[in-house]
């Protein structure tokens, strides 16, 4: 009779778990952030067919050393995505947001040693201002590129926030640089660059090796909050590592976002 009470307390004590079938509930451990969920490289629409030019036109071709651009009207929207591609060959080009005759608040270089395995894709914001955006190849006249750029859809234009919230920001003080080993399982890697409304001057590099930049961006805006860096790496081969170095004084620190998608 004891021991039938002391199983019957028992099993008060556990509640209706104890009978349920399959055991016990999993337990849930408060105070910890779950792990970020990779979206498939498809959803994310990084790719040049998927760009919409704002004046209908197709893909541009770009000689060395000739420049391209495109104007944006809509104030409601406030993204732009941008891609550059080659046939194989480097791609040397600036990146550039007008906004008004003679204002350019957001200037990004760039380069990539091959052009068709690592294109330039990135993000650029308008401030909900009527805007143009300008390609200039800076590459020779036997290295011409094809450029795009049109509206980012409604996804794309959500990613400079969806990023930050789903990956732990880390902070770059000013003259200092941070490293990522990328996990060999990754097709493509995301960063986002921002501050808290100061200026933007950073430097982001995909290394094959010690000191093989393979791809390399860099950027200057006077408000890394409103021009929030936004670029894709595609990554077709094992053994790279991102590494992301502000270029500013130490008064202007940044802060990075790394998303790899497998």
């Amino acid at each position: 009779m004891k021991t039938a009470a002391i199983a019957l307390s028992l099993a008060a004590l556990q509640g209706a778990t104890a009978f349920t079938a399959g055991g016990a509930a999993p337990l849930r451990l408060a105070g910890r952030r779950a792990a970020p969920v990779a979206m498939e490289a498809t959803v994310r629409e990084w790719d040049m067919k998927a760009i919409k030019s704002a004046d209908g036109s197709p893909v541009q071709r770009i000689e060395g050393l000739t420049r391209k651009t495109w104007k944006f009207n809509d104030i409601g929207k406030d993204r732009v995505q941008v891609a550059l591609e080659s046939e194989g060959r480097p791609v040397h080009a600036d990146i550039q947001l007008w906004i008004g005759p003679d204002w350019t608040p957001f200037s990004l270089k760039t380069y990539s040693e091959d052009g068709k395995a690592r294109p330039i894709k990135t993000l650029v914001g308008t401030r909900n201002k009527q805007a143009m955006i300008e390609v200039q190849n800076k590459g020779e006249q036997d290295f011409p590129i094809n450029a795009a750029s049109g509206y980012a859809s409604e996804s794309m234009a959500k990613l400079p926030i969806e990023i930050t919230q789903m990956t732990d920001g880390v902070r770059i003080d000013g003259n200092a640089l941070r490293s990522w080993p990328i996990s060999e399982g990754a097709k493509q890697v995301e960063v986002v660059l921002h501050t808290d409304g100061r200026q933007l001057n950073a430097k982001i590099e995909l290394l094959n090796a010690p000191n093989n930049p393979k791809q390399v961006y860099e950027v200057f805006t006077n408000n890394g909050d409103l021009n929030r860096l936004v670029v894709c790496f595609d990554v077709p081969e094992a053994g790279n590592t991102i590494r992301v170095v502000n270029l500013a004084t130490v008064e202007f620190p940044c802060y990075a976002n790394i998303n790899q998608v497998e």
